[in-house]
């Protein structure tokens, strides 16, 4: 048995000298070479960018929920405005990834209908597998979406029944500061009409005793009735990314019904195309017999009249 002899070193020797005698320059060859070795990264599509750039979105969304948890959780860590600051911050981060999902959404209803044939199905199987594979896309975002929007929901439930738990005990107060004007005016009483020991000091202290106590009144009511607002935005707000949350619950539900009928569609389509490879095959195999039917007949008649 012969040798083999490795010739893949004069190969290169072959094509090198070929190269140099065409013009090519050695940085020009060493460029050639390597482009054939190592191909150029494809360029990603529009979708693509927008999809990365959502998933990017929503993971800095992610992020800064985990940085800033405990911060928004723990009133001694910060504030009422820094807490209200972090939620406006999300809301709009929710916002935006929310508007960028539609957006890709509207992208492939648009690239759905211009692909549609005149049945209603997509006449190219590769066109219609990209069209569900963008569908999973999008339904794995508002999917990720989701769950982030309800960590959010989390906190924010927390952050209400912390506005509750302290609004209780001022309340109490409240109710005991309103009966101490009462009772100090019905000792007054009692005073005055057991003793009834006139003298200016008495009044002085008297005098004082209600200022202090209709001072006390009117900052627990003010405190009362800033912690019903504040109370009364965090439900508002609670309630509105409920809402949020819902509709981006219903938005992937949707998707994976789009996403759903369009994998539907593509088995129609591959299903419609074996048929139509079946019906060719048919039509090619009636036509053969036909001709061979139509050559014995011609050839027995023939047979017939030469014998005859």
């Amino acid at each position: 048995m012969a040798k083999i002899r490795d010739r893949t070193e004069d190969f290169k020797d072959a094509v090198r000298k070929s190269a140099l005698s065409l013009g090519y320059n050695e940085s020009k060859l060493a460029a050639t070479m390597a482009s054939f070795i190592i191909h150029k990264q494809r360029e990603r599509s529009a979708f693509t960018k927008a999809a990365l750039k959502t998933l990017e979105s929503i993971e800095a969304l992610e992020q800064f929920l985990g940085k800033h948890r405990k911060d928004y959780v723990d009133p001694l860590r910060t504030t009422e405005q820094e807490r209200d600051s972090i939620e406006h911050e999300v809301t709009a981060f929710i916002k935006t990834c929310k508007e960028q999902i539609d957006i890709l959404q509207v992208s492939i209803t648009e690239e759905e209908k211009k692909l549609r044939g005149w049945l209603g199905l997509s006449a190219d199987g590769s066109n219609a597998d990209t069209i569900a594979h963008k569908q999973g896309v999008v339904l794995i975002l508002s999917e990720k979406l989701h769950s982030v929007t309800t960590q959010f929901d989390r906190l924010r439930a927390i952050r209400f029944q912390d506005a509750i738990n302290r609004v209780t005990p001022r309340r109490k107060l409240n109710q005991s500061a309103s009966s101490i004007p009462v009772d100090n005016l019905n000792g007054n009483v009692e005073l005055k009409e057991s003793y009834e020991v006139p003298g200016e000091h008495l009044r002085v202290q008297q005098q004082q005793l209600d200022d202090e106590t209709r001072a006390l009144q009117v900052e627990l009511t003010s405190l009362l009735d800033a912690a019903q607002q504040t109370e009364t935005k965090m439900v508002e707000m609670s309630a509105l990314n409920h809402l949020i949350s819902t509709h981006v619950l219903q938005q992937a539900q949707q998707i994976e019904h789009l996403y759903e009928q369009a994998v539907e569609a593509t088995t129609n389509v591959q299903l419609g195309n074996k048929e139509l490879a079946q019906a060719i095959q048919r039509n090619s195999s009636s036509r053969t017999f036909l001709v061979l039917f139509l050559f014995v007949l011609t050839f027995s008649i023939l047979f017939l009249d030469w014998y005859s």
